[in-house]
């Protein structure tokens, strides 16, 4: 009875159900709790193998006690999951100008505010992202002509959520690169705040779509490199996507989600309501918690193979 069991958990493990899935995408999308999305099936797929399986130890009274026993192991796994990855949590990453750790600033400078009450740059950071040409890195918004000033606040804005926000831990990936280790990979930036990056920025000019990489730094500062034509931004970057996705080698990924939403970080908002960044990487941290227990799948089935073993 116990091989029979096991094979009907290793066709399930085989089966549709059980592929290989983008389950971080899949929780966001179904709005339910991370583990409760990801177990739901496997719950449902192992009461329908103790339901067809021949009585545990020769007796019907026993089927449901073990069909309750299952169901319990699930749900004690669904509560574990629903934890949020905390090393993921007010966090900074380990780059060129960030902090150990996130603390308060007395002050940060004037677009970088948002983030003094629990910050990953240091006032001296804050002052240099607001300049033309600053120490940080160097880099010249100028580079085709004066860039438009509701353009550059976009930008302005970029760096300050860059370095000094503690709420990127769940998008923080690991790189070997001389000036950093570790970079964020497609956070989801809510789609107001890419389309009016867009927007600002249409009448303004560049002559490259990644600005992370292929740069002529001869002068001590970034120019367009030999043969790059200074084109109006909608050329580079046709769309707020393209735009958003592109110029930092997919750092942002514009979201289908609004501000507000819990589900997008916000590069711009208002202090004086708090942090909704906090609540949105809180968010990820399940969802990515979830996704690891999806990936335990086959360890879960075989407590349960252990568990139905110990009730024969």
């Amino acid at each position: 009875m116990i091989l029979l069991i096991f094979h009907k958990i290793l066709k399930m493990l085989n089966s549709e159900t059980f592929a290989s899935k983008d389950f971080e995408q899949e929780i966001v999308d179904s709005g339910q709790p991370p583990g409760y999305f990801c177990l739901l099936p496997k719950a449902q797929a192992l009461v329908s193998i103790t339901s067809s399986s021949p009585p545990i130890g020769g007796t019907d009274m026993a089927q449901p006690i073990t069909t309750q026993l299952l169901l319990f192991l699930v749900w004690g796994s669904a509560v574990w999951a629903a934890r949020p990855r905390t090393e993921l949590l007010n966090v900074c990453m380990d780059a060129k100008y960030h902090k150990e750790k996130p603390s308060p600033e007395d002050k940060l400078h004037e677009q970088c505010s948002p983030w003094k009450k629990n910050a990953c740059c240091s006032y001296n950071t804050s002052q240099e992202a607001h300049k033309d040409i600053s120490y940080l890195y160097r880099f010249n918004w100028d580079h085709c002509g004066q860039m438009e000033h509701a353009c550059k606040r976009h930008f302005i804005q970029d760096t300050c959520l860059y370095e000094c926000s503690p709420n990127l831990g769940p998008w923080i990936q690991q790189v070997d690169q001389s000036w950093r280790k570790e970079r964020i990979l497609d956070v989801p930036l809510c789609k107001e705040d890419c389309e009016s990056w867009w927007e600002d920025c249409r009448t303004s000019y560049t002559c490259k779509s990644n600005w992370h990489q292929g740069w002529n730094w001869t002068s001590g500062s970034n120019q367009c490199p030999v043969g790059a034509a200074c084109q109006p931004f909608h050329i580079y970057f046709p769309t707020p996507a393209a735009l958003c996705n592109e110029i930092w080698s997919h750092s942002y990924k514009v979201s289908q989600y609004s501000q507000g939403s819990g589900r997008c970080i916000q590069m711009w908002f208002d202090p004086a309501q708090g942090n909704p960044n906090e609540e949105v990487a809180r968010f990820y941290a399940e969802a990515m918690s979830g996704a690891g227990l999806c990936e335990a799948g086959p360890l879960l089935l075989g407590l349960a193979l252990v568990l139905l073993w110990l009730l024969s």
